[in-house]
C-alpha cells in the first residue's frame, strides 16, 4: 500500500510540474525572461514551506535560499541552492530531520544544490572563499527562526570589507575570463560565464551593493556610474542574456549555458530568424549574441574603472598633464575636458596613439572610456576622408608597441568597425568551415596578435624562422595592414581573397600608400592561402612545384612576408589546426622557394643524381657498402628516388638493404624533428587491400596520417612511406614508435582473411560538423603524365575516412602514388595520385566518382557503399 506521505509527495511533485508548465506556457505568451524567473522562485518557494511541514528543521534553524535563487532568480534547469542555518552543530536527532528533508525535496524534483552550517562555519567559509562569501551575500529569509537569519545577515555585512570584496572579485573574474580564452567570441560561447555574459553583470552588482551604491540596476543609475543611455543599454543587454539562458535550458531539458552548435538552429527559429543568402539563420543569431555581448564587455569594463575609482579615490591634484587634450590621472589615461572628443572627434584615434606611447600608463580612466562610448557615432564619412585621421589610423599600426591593445580596444568601443566600414560587417561574423574557432573579427585580431609575437625576443624559441624573417623585413607593419583584409570579404560569395584584394587596393589609395606598398598588400591579401595550399596539398620533391609557386610569389621580400602573415593566420584559427608537421612544411616550401628564386632550377636529371650522391654519402657513413647498397636501390625506379629526400633514402636502404628480398615484412618507426611528427616505413608484398589495412590499424589507434607516398618495387614489394601525428595531447613520439614498429609488423605478416572484415571504427564526425554540414567534393583531373590522375576532395573529417577511400581504391582496383592530407580542424581537404585502368573509362571514371562521394557523406546512421557503418531580434541590445 502507499503511505500517507508518499501520496503527499506525489501530489505535490504533481502540483510543482504543473505550476512549472503554467508558468511556462506563460512566458511563451508574454517572453517576459524576469516574470518567468519570479514565477519560478514563487513557485520553489511554495514547494519548500510545503516540504517544511511535513519534514520540519531542528529548533531555532532556517532555510535561507542562496545564489541567484537567493537574488530571486531560478532558471529552468537551475538547482535550488539554499543553506541550512544552525544555532549549533547539529546532534544526531538534527542530523535526521535535515536528511529528510533533503531526500524530500529531491523527491519532488526540486534539485537542491545545499549546505548545512552554524554561523561561524558560515563567517570561515566565507572568509576562506570569495565564491562562498558572494552567494551569501545574497541570502533571502525562508522559513525557521527569522532572528538567527536576520543575526547571519548583519554578520556577513559587518565582515565584508569593500576594498578587498572589489580585488577579490576583479581576482576571480580574470580567472574566468581566461578560462573562456578571454574573449566573448567562441563559436560556442557560455552566456553565463564567458566574457560579455551574465555573470559579467552580476560582479558589478555584486560590487555596487559592497560599495553601498545599490542592490539594483535602478539604484546604481541614480549615482553618477551611468548615465541614462548607458542603463538603457545595459538593462536591454540583461534582458537578453536572460531570455537568452531561458531558451537555452527548455531546449536542452536541463542546465544548459552554452550556445552549442546543436541549439543554435532551433534557437534561431525561436527568435525568427531565416536564413539569407550566404548567411544561416543561425549566423545572424549568434551575431546579433556577439554584438549583445560587446555591450555588456563595455559596461563592464567601464563600471569596474568607476568602481576603482570610487573604492580608491586619490586627490584630483595628482593629475599630471600630457597635453592640451589628455593628462594622466591614477596612471590612467584621461581627458583634460569632458567634451574632447564632441569638439575634436580627431581624438578618437589620438587616444589609442597616445596610450601606446606611453607604457607607463594602466589603462584608460572611465571618463575616457564613457566619452569615448559616446562618441563613436562622430566617426562619419567626414572622419573617414579627413587626411589627418588617415594619417593617425597609420600611425597606429606603425608604433613599435601596443598595436594589439590598440586593436582591440578599438574593435570594443566600436572605432575600428566605424573607422573600417568594410571591417563593420565581419564583426561577430560566425564561420562555419569547420576548421575556424572564432568569429571572422576575432581570428584577425588573432592574426595580428600572432605576428606581432615575431618580433618580440622573448617568442623567438616558438618562431625562430618567422621571428628571423621579420626582423629583416622593412615595413613589418603593411603585414597588420594585410592581416586586418585578409579575410574582411568573408561571408559576401565569391572568392573572399579576391574580394579582400580589392578592399586592401582600396584603402592603400585612401591612405595614400606608395605603389610597391599597395602592390604588396594586394598581393598577400589575393594569395593569403596559397603557400599553405601548395605546402599541405603539392608534391614538394617535384621541381616544377617549387618553380611553380616561385614564379607566382616573384621576389623574395613577398615570399617572406607571405610565409609571415601564412603562419599568423594558421595559427590564428583554431589551437587544433596548426601542428610542428604544417610548421616544417611551411619551412621547407619557404627554404626551397628561396633557393628557387636565388636562381637554382636544376632539371630533373641533376636533381635525380644530386639526391642519390648525398643518399650514398649518409649510408657510406653508416658503414653500408657500395654493392649492399645497390643491390637494395636496383629494385626501384626514378619515382621512388624523385619522391624521396636524401635522409629519407638513406634511412629506407639502412633498414632494407639485407631484407628486401623477404620473406618477412619490415616496419620501421622513427621521430622527425622536435617531436614534430612519427614517419613510418612499411615494406610488404603488395596486394590490393594492403593501403586499406594499414589505414585501419592506424585509425584504430588514433593515428592521423598527413602524407602518404606509395611505390612498388621491382619484386612486387610495396615501399610505403607514411608521416601520422598522435592523438592530440599525446606528445610521446619515442614511446609510440617501436609500439607501431611491434604492431604494425605483426599486422601485416598475418595471412589475408578471405572473411569481409568487420569495421569497428566509430564513424560519426564531430558535432559540429553534424550540425552545420559541409557538401563533399570531389575533382578528378588526368595529369600531365599519363596513366596518372589526381583526385581532390573536401569533406568533414572523421575517424575511419582515409579507410573507406581506401575500400573504394581495392574495389576499383585502383592504385595509390601519393597522399596529401590537408587536415584543418573539423575539415580535410586532401590529394591523391592515383593510376588504374577503370580510370582511363569513362564509365568506370563515374561509377569511381559516385563511390568516393558515398565515402565521403558516409556517417553513423548512413551505410556504406560496401556495407559497413562510416562513422528583431531579442537579442539585439541596440
Amino acid at each position: 500500500m502507499i503511505s500517507a506521505s508518499q501520496d503527499g509527495m506525489t501530489a505535490l511533485r504533481s502540483r510543482l510540474q504543473a505550476r512549472r508548465a503554467q508558468a511556462v506556457a506563460t512566458y511563451r505568451q508574454q517572453l517576459r525572461a524576469e516574470t518567468l524567473l519570479t514565477a519560478l522562485r514563487r513557485i520553489a518557494d511554495q514547494a519548500v514551506r510545503e516540504l517544511l511541514k511535513l519534514h520540519p528543521l531542528p529548533k531555532d534553524a532556517c532555510v535561507a535560499a542562496v545564489g541567484g535563487y537567493g537574488r530571486g532568480e531560478l532558471y529552468p534547469g537551475s538547482d535550488l541552492d539554499i543553506l541550512i542555518l544552525l544555532e549549533r552543530s547539529p546532534n544526531a536527532d538534527d542530523r535526521k530531520q535535515i536528511e529528510a528533508l533533503i531526500a524530500a525535496l529531491w523527491d519532488a524534483g526540486l534539485e537542491p544544490g545545499h549546505s548545512v552550517r552554524t554561523l561561524a562555519q558560515c563567517r570561515h567559509e566565507a572568509g576562506a572563499d570569495i565564491t562562498v562569501q558572494t552567494s551569501l551575500l545574497e541570502a533571502r529569509w525562508l522559513a525557521g527562526s527569522r532572528n538567527l537569519f536576520q543575526a547571519f545577515s548583519s554578520q556577513m555585512q559587518e565582515d565584508l570589507d569593500p576594498r578587498e570584496f572589489y580585488l577579490a572579485k576583479r581576482t576571480e573574474m580574470q580567472q574566468r575570463h581566461a578560462r573562456h580564452q578571454d574573449t566573448p567570441y567562441a563559436l560556442e560561447p557560455n552566456c553565463k560565464e564567458a566574457p560579455g555574459g551574465l555573470r559579467d553583470l552580476q560582479v558589478l552588482l555584486w560590487l555596487a551593493r559592497a560599495a553601498g551604491l545599490g542592490v539594483s540596476w535602478k539604484a546604481v543609475a541614480r549615482t553618477d556610474l551611468l548615465t541614462p543611455t548607458e542603463f538603457r543599454s545595459l538593462r536591454r543587454a540583461e534582458r537578453a542574456f536572460k531570455r537568452l539562458r531561458i531558451e537555452l535550458h527548455l531546449l536542452a531539458g536541463r542546465r544548459e549555458d552554452r550556445v552549442l552548435f546543436d541549439l543554435q538552429p532551433r534557437l534561431a527559429h525561436i527568435y525568427g530568424f531565416t536564413d539569407q543568402p550566404h548567411r544561416r539563420a543561425s549566423e545572424l543569431l549568434m551575431q546579433r549574441y556577439y554584438w549583445a555581448a560587446r555591450v555588456v564587455c563595455q559596461v563592464n569594463r567601464l563600471l569596474m574603472q568607476s568602481l576603482e575609482e570610487h573604492l580608491f579615490p586619490l586627490p584630483q591634484a595628482d593629475a599630471v598633464a600630457l597635453d592640451d587634450d589628455f593628462c594622466i590621472r591614477r596612471d590612467h589615461l584621461a581627458l583634460q575636458r569632458p567634451d574632447a572628443f564632441e569638439r575634436n572627434p580627431a581624438l578618437l584615434l589620438r587616444v589609442f596613439l597616445v596610450m601606446q606611447q606611453h607604457p607607463e600608463l594602466q589603462g584608460m580612466a572611465a571618463g575616457t572610456l564613457r566619452a569615448i562610448w559616446h562618441a563613436r557615432r562622430r566617426i562619419d564619412k567626414q572622419f573617414r576622408d579627413n587626411p589627418v585621421n588617415r594619417r593617425q589610423f597609420l600611425q597606429i599600426l606603425q608604433q613599435p608597441r601596443g598595436i594589439v591593445h590598440a586593436m582591440r580596444d578599438m574593435t570594443m568601443w566600436n572605432i575600428l568597425p566605424r573607422y573600417l566600414p568594410v571591417f563593420r560587417r565581419i564583426v561577430g561574423q560566425m564561420q562555419h568551415d569547420l576548421f575556424h574557432a572564432y568569429t571572422v573579427d576575432q581570428h584577425i585580431l588573432m592574426v595580428i596578435r600572432n605576428l606581432r609575437r615575431f618580433t618580440m625576443p622573448e617568442h623567438a624559441q616558438e618562431y625562430p624562422l618567422a621571428s628571423q624573417l621579420i626582423a629583416d623585413l622593412d615595413e613589418h607593419w603593411l603585414l597588420y595592414v594585410a592581416a586586418l583584409f585578409h579575410d574582411i570579404a568573408k561571408g559576401r560569395g565569391g572568392d573572399h581573397s579576391q574580394l579582400g584584394a580589392a578592399e586592401v587596393r582600396r584603402f592603400a589609395r585612401q591612405h595614400q600608400l606608395l605603389r610597391e606598398q599597395a602592390d604588396l598588400l594586394e598581393f598577400l591579401v589575393r594569395e593569403h592561402l596559397t603557400l599553405s595550399q601548395v605546402a599541405q596539398k603539392r608534391d614538394l620533391s617535384d621541381p616544377g612545384v617549387i618553380h611553380e609557386f616561385a614564379t607566382r610569389v616573384g621576389t623574395q621580400r613577398r615570399l617572406a612576408a607571405l610565409y609571415l602573415l601564412t603562419v599568423a593566420d594558421i595559427r590564428g584559427t583554431s589551437p587544433r589546426v596548426w601542428n610542428a608537421w604544417k610548421g616544417k612544411l611551411l619551412d621547407d616550401l619557404y627554404h626551397q622557394t628561396l633557393a628557387a628564386l636565388g636562381g637554382a632550377r636544376p632539371d630533373t636529371g641533376t636533381i635525380l643524381a644530386l639526391r642519390k650522391e648525398a643518399a650514398a654519402a649518409e649510408i657510406r657513413r653508416l658503414g653500408l657498402r657500395d654493392e649492399s647498397r645497390d643491390a637494395f636501390w636496383s629494385q626501384l625506379d626514378v619515382a621512388y628516388f624523385l619522391r624521396h629526400d636524401a635522409n629519407e633514402i638513406a634511412w629506407h636502404t639502412r633498414h632494407l638493404y639485407h631484407r628486401f628480398q623477404g620473406p618477412d615484412p619490415v616496419v620501421r618507426a622513427r621521430v622527425l624533428g622536435q617531436n614534430e611528427a612519427l614517419q613510418i616505413l612499411a615494406y610488404a608484398p603488395d596486394r590490393a587491400d594492403l593501403f586499406m589495412d594499414i589505414c585501419t590499424y592506424f585509425d584504430r589507434h588514433g593515428l592521423s596520417i598527413q602524407d602518404a607516398r606509395i611505390h612498388t618495387t621491382r619484386q612486387g614489394w610495396a615501399l610505403d612511406s607514411f608521416i601520422v601525428l598522435l592523438p592530440d595531447g599525446d606528445r610521446d613520439y619515442r614511446a609510440h614508435a617501436s609500439v607501431i614498429e611491434h604492431e604494425l609488423r605483426a599486422a601485416l605478416a598475418a595471412p589475408p582473411s578471405t572473411s569481409p572484415r568487420p569495421s569497428t571504427l566509430q564513424r560519426r564526425g564531430s558535432r559540429r560538423s553534424r550540425v552545420f554540414p559541409i557538401m563533399p567534393s570531389i575533382t578528378l583531373q588526368a595529369d600531365e603524365q599519363g596513366g596518372i590522375w589526381r583526385l581532390s576532395v573536401t569533406a568533414a573529417d572523421r575517424v575511419g575516412l582515409l579507410h573507406d577511400l581506401a575500400r573504394v581504391f581495392t574495389r576499383h582496383g585502383v592504385s595509390l602514388k601519393m597522399a596529401k592530407i590537408m587536415t584543418l580542424g573539423d575539415r580535410v581537404e586532401d590529394i591523391f595520385i592515383l593510376q588504374g585502368a577503370v580510370l582511363e573509362q569513362t564509365r568506370g571514371q563515374m561509377q569511381f566518382e559516385r563511390h568516393i562521394f558515398d565515402a565521403l557523406a558516409a556517417n553513423a546512421d548512413t551505410p556504406s557503399i560496401s556495407g559497413s557503418h562510416p562513422a528583431t531580434s531579442p537579442i539585439n541590445p541596440s
